[in-house]
């Protein structure tokens, strides 16, 4: 899974929930924009209750914790850092996956790939990276948006 997209691939992504790195990031990104820690201190790998969690959810929940400290998303930076698998077929799909979980348009999420030129884990196909940046506004200045 990468971006609440299902990508066939021989080798596939380890971790306590379904290791969905792009939407973590996403997650961790909205979190921190308004202070609200990091998907760690919510959703920490030692609570059985979150193992093999569709990280898709775990994006709902980041974004309605948002929501209700009284902020809006408006935007999603993100970028998949990998030798592989190719993001951009998937990008579009990824792009309506991230709105859905978010409450967002789709035209307010971008979203781009990259290789690590072979440097590193990443480059080594050992495994992936995201990163993602979220802008969010008050909910009062978001009705007038």
């Amino acid at each position: 899974m990468l971006g609440g997209v299902e990508i066939p691939h021989e080798r596939g992504l380890d971790g306590h929930s379904d290791a969905d790195v792009l939407l973590h990031a996403i997650a961790d990104a909205l979190l921190g924009a308004a202070v609200l820690g990091d998907i760690g201190k919510h959703f920490p790998p030692t609570d059985e209750r979150w193992r093999d969690l569709d990280s898709r959810v775990l994006l709902q929940e980041a974004t309605r914790m948002v929501l209700g400290a009284g902020w809006m998303p408006v935007h999603i930076d993100a970028t998949v850092i990998a030798e592989a698998p190719k993001v951009n077929p998937y990008a579009e799909l990824m792009r309506a996956e991230i709105a859905a979980c978010t409450g967002m348009e789709v035209e307010d999420i971008s979203l781009k790939a990259t290789t690590n030129e072979r440097m590193g884990f990443v480059g080594r196909a050992e495994g992936i990276a995201a990163v993602a940046v979220a802008t969010i506004v008050s909910d009062e200045e978001g009705d007038t948006l």
